[in-house]
């Protein structure tokens, strides 16, 4: 039997949240970390997964090991697919510390990145300085994304310097905070030892931040993904996803793997919440 070119799978097949909207979408982003992608997978991952991915981090200070064709084609191709790309926030944080920040930002324009983290995962950071790279960014047309937490073993997240530097961070006109996970997702921030999830600490996390959708959350690990989808719902922003995992964390997201499964809706529960 002939298939009609212009049949397509149910909504409630595609998506049995019923939640799931297009780019650029106000919740439910995903980070990707490209720790060492070459052109060709690039270009695979482009294909396959560019409509599920909002942001790609060329991790940590990899930046200047690519040839600039290359990193430039990288980043067209980002672009291209309505993908906001930027350097990891340790790249920035080696820039300060070499005293070369004006030379960090003329790269960053001249390769295109369209996007900023700024971080003092490793280095301190005064709130000062934090806020005029924030504004500088904004002021050059970039997204700004801002990281909480240290990268050190053990460390531990402070609530209330959390909050405050949310809302400042917000004010300055950062789009997102990162909660720090590392891509190990163990024995920082929000995760402990065995990669489990504080949840009291995200808890008062949630308590104390106006905008919670302005949060975007590490989450290296299915199994992290599934916790933290489970208990703030399929809309957070999730980061430090790997390149071979997005489609499976969409379908986590959308109710398309058992994990998630019971999260997605009958036909009867999308119909009965419209009336």
């Amino acid at each position: 039997m002939e298939v009609s070119s212009r049949l397509d799978w149910h909504p409630l097949l595609s998506d049995p949240t019923a939640s799931r909207t297009a780019k650029p979408r106000a919740l439910g982003k995903t980070m990707v970390i490209d720790k060492g992608l070459g052109l060709n997978a690039m270009l695979d991952l482009m294909e396959t997964a560019a409509d599920h991915i909002d942001f790609l981090k060329i991790g940590f200070g990899t930046s200047p090991l690519y040839k600039i064709k290359l990193l430039k084609n990288k980043i067209d191709h980002a672009k291209a697919n309505d993908i906001i790309v930027y350097p990891g926030g340790t790249f920035l944080e080696v820039a300060i510390r070499q005293n070369n920040i004006d030379a960090f930002f003329d790269m960053v324009a001249f390769l295109g990145f369209n996007g900023l983290e700024v971080s003092d995962g490793t280095i301190e950071l005064s709130r000062e300085l934090r806020s005029e790279l924030i504004e500088r960014g904004v002021d050059a047309g970039l997204t700004v994304i801002t990281e909480y937490g240290k990268k050190c073993w053990g460390s531990s997240i402070e609530i209330g310097e959390l909050i405050e530097t949310v809302a400042i961070d917000c004010s300055k006109g950062a789009s997102l905070v990162t909660i720090e996970g590392r891509e190990s997702g163990k024995g920082v921030g929000i995760y402990d030892e065995n990669g489990d999830c504080k949840d009291e600490e995200i808890s008062l996390v949630l308590q104390g931040v106006a905008d919670s959708g302005r949060l975007l959350w590490e989450a290296p690990h299915k199994d992290q993904q599934v916790h933290l989808l489970t208990l703030l719902g399929t809309q957070i922003n999730l980061g430090n996803i790997a390149p071979q995992d997005i489609i499976s964390l969409e379908a986590l997201r959308r109710g398309l793997r058992s994990d998630t499964l019971k999260l997605g809706r009958t036909e009867q529960q999308v119909a009965a919440k419209q009336l």
